[in-house]
């Protein structure tokens, strides 16, 4: 049985990717930074806190992959935040700065260093082993929104993380891959929801909806089906074609 690791999977994005690895073979250890097991979790389900700004959390999530089933083979590095209070670029605070960076880009970058590490271990030891991470970034790494501009500077991070991995794991046979949401309906989105929403009605995107967890849940299971195995840091936009130039 295939192993995977997903952060940040007790509620919307990421627990829309695990429960579909999950629908698909796969034995994944759900994660998320509060301690406690979210109530709608399935009992056999396997949940470890983990807040990926911790070095220790981190390595303890690694561990428990190589220690209770013996190999890795996916690592889906969703977790991230939001600022805790938008504010103009003008009046971002370090504090929070440094939390978003912490987590969304330095947490994300350590993840995959450990993992890739544990990847190639588990190689050793189950010859169907065939490792591949990837990583949740955002229409917000090259799209200006001036009143969470850590937000952006983190995500545009995580765009060169997934090229440094990719071009070093390579050669070893560790694709890596991300997928960029852009506007999903979930927790994060819900302070924004009528303006998006006015956007949306307003021909922001050519697939004229709200994107949904499953939506990106379904590009990651893409990415880990190895049909997509013949490039290196490839970007799949889960956006509803914003990102696509129109006139």
């Amino acid at each position: 049985m295939k192993v995977a690791i997903v952060t940040g999977s007790s509620r919307g994005i990421g627990r829309g990717i695990a429960d579909l690895l999950v629908d698909n073979g796969y034995r994944v250890i759900y994660s998320g930074a509060r301690p406690e097991r979210p109530a709608d979790l399935p009992a056999a389900a396997d949940y470890l806190p983990c807040d990926i700004a911790r070095a220790e959390q981190r390595q303890a999530l690694i561990e428990h992959a190589i220690n209770a089933y013996g190999r890795l083979d996916v690592l889906v590095n969703n977790a991230g935040v939001a600022p805790i209070e938008r504010r103009d670029l003008l009046e971002m605070t370090e504090e929070s700065f440094d939390r978003v960076i912490g987590i969304n880009l330095k947490g994300t970058l350590f993840m995959c260093q450990a993992a890739a590490k544990a990847m190639l271990a588990s190689r050793e030891q189950a010859a169907d082993c065939q490792p591949r991470i990837v990583n949740i970034g955002s229409m917000s790494a090259y799209t200006s929104s001036i009143s969470r501009g850590e937000y952006c500077v983190s995500k545009a991070g995580v765009g060169m993380v997934t090229k440094l991995f990719a071009h070093r794991l390579a050669a070893e046979g560790i694709p890596v891959f991300e997928v960029r949401p852009g506007i999903i309906d979930t927790d994060m989105t819900k302070v924004v929801h009528e303006k998006y929403q006015k956007m949306i009605e307003g021909d922001l995107l050519p697939v004229p909806r709200f994107g949904k967890p499953e939506d990106v849940a379904k590009m990651v299971l893409a990415c880990c089906s190895g049909l997509l195995d013949y490039s290196a840091g490839q970007v799949l936009d889960a956006d509803g074609g914003f990102a696509l130039r129109r006139l």
